[in-house]
């Protein structure tokens, strides 16, 4: 009997199934700017945003959800991990006061289901609608053998747009600045690797309701990252920001001196900063050391916003008023650490 694409275990069918489902969802993130419908060889972005720019800039990012994926499956629960992958990139290019323009994702599975292939898709166009970016395009690659039936993995990319005259580096930083807090939704999409080492990852642990975080512990570790999107860009209408700084992978450690001038130091005072209950858990559960944990997760502040101290109270209101939380965590001061946790 002759082979077939279909015995070697790729279903295009399903393919087409999937672009029937999602293209409805995936237009209500399309501003004027997009040219043309899903469907296409490439997405055409028009750059009328640019118009009135001193120097208009592009800036990208691009990341994935990681480990994070494991309980997604384990849980059946796929729409919320696109969200994740939006945080993750639109998150990082926000930093630089730019505004995201366009998302396009990427997406992996042993086996092509269309309705949990739609529901990851549903999860990437709410993370574009909270960023308000648009999605553009995207891939979905059915690879038998390569990945199980069950098992998929994905990633994404983001475009941004800012002036060039107002980028921001850190390079303005200064001493006396403060740094304002911003509280996260939980372990975000970093870290999971530890995670998953210190939970048994199954059914009967993640459905367990754990009182202190008001919910089970897969819902828990399962909710998505937040984006700081419109928040920062309500931020940056107030007040002169001179750094932001995304809390990944590295925490507070790595991420925090990456906007940080040479002769500088982001003082930073622990108790000032509240730290998501997960992180208490996963402390206790794992007997982890807890300056430790400052240097893999963002232990309750996903993004650090650095103002001068005489408009930190307008880029609190600023931020408040987007429906953050938010906190003085600390300032800058002279030295050569570049980061202290005190």
């Amino acid at each position: 009997m002759a082979n077939s694409y279909a015995k070697a275990g790729v279903n295009v069918e399903a393919g087409y199934d999937v672009v029937r489902r999602i293209k409805g969802m995936v237009s209500k993130t399309y501003d004027a700017n997009v040219l043309n419908d899903l469907g296409g060889f490439g997405g055409f972005y028009a750059l009328d945003d640019a118009r009135g720019m001193e120097r208009p800039v592009l800036v990208s990012g691009t990341d994935g959800v990681g480990t994070k994926l494991r309980l997604a499956m384990v849980m059946d629960k796929h729409d919320t991990v696109g969200i994740d992958c939006v945080a993750m990139c639109v998150n990082d290019i926000v930093c630089h006061g730019a505004k995201p323009l366009f998302f396009l994702d990427y997406l992996a599975v042993g086996k092509l289901d269309p309705a949990r292939a739609a529901q990851i898709v549903s999860g990437v166009t709410e993370g574009c609608l909270q960023a308000g970016c648009a999605l553009i395009g995207g891939e979905t690659a059915e690879m038998p053998g390569f990945y199980g039936p069950e098992e998929y993995d994905m990633a994404g990319f983001a475009v941004g747009l800012a002036d060039g005259a107002h980028i921001i580096d850190g390079s303005t930083i200064e001493e006396g600045d403060v740094m304002l807090g911003l509280a996260s939704s939980g372990v975000h999409s970093n870290g999971f690797s530890l995670v998953r080492s210190v939970f048994k990852i199954d059914k009967e642990t993640m459905g367990m309701y754990v009182g202190e975080l008001e919910k089970t512990l897969g819902e828990a570790l399962l909710e998505p990252t937040r984006i700081y999107v419109k928040a920062i860009q309500a931020c940056m209408k107030k007040a002169n920001i001179h750094g932001i700084a995304h809390i990944t992978g590295g925490g507070f450690i790595e991420n925090i001196p990456r906007i940080i001038p040479d002769g500088l130091c982001a003082q930073v005072e622990l108790v000032r900063c509240p730290t998501h209950p997960i992180f208490d858990l996963l402390q206790q559960t794992g007997d982890l050391d807890r300056m430790e944990m400052y240097n893999i997760f963002n232990m309750g502040v996903g993004m650090v916003v650095v103002v001068p101290e005489k408009e930190a109270e307008a880029a609190l209101a600023a931020l408040r008023e987007s429906g953050e939380r938010v906190q003085i965590m600390g300032r800058i001061v002279k030295g050569e650490t570049k980061v202290e946790l005190i």
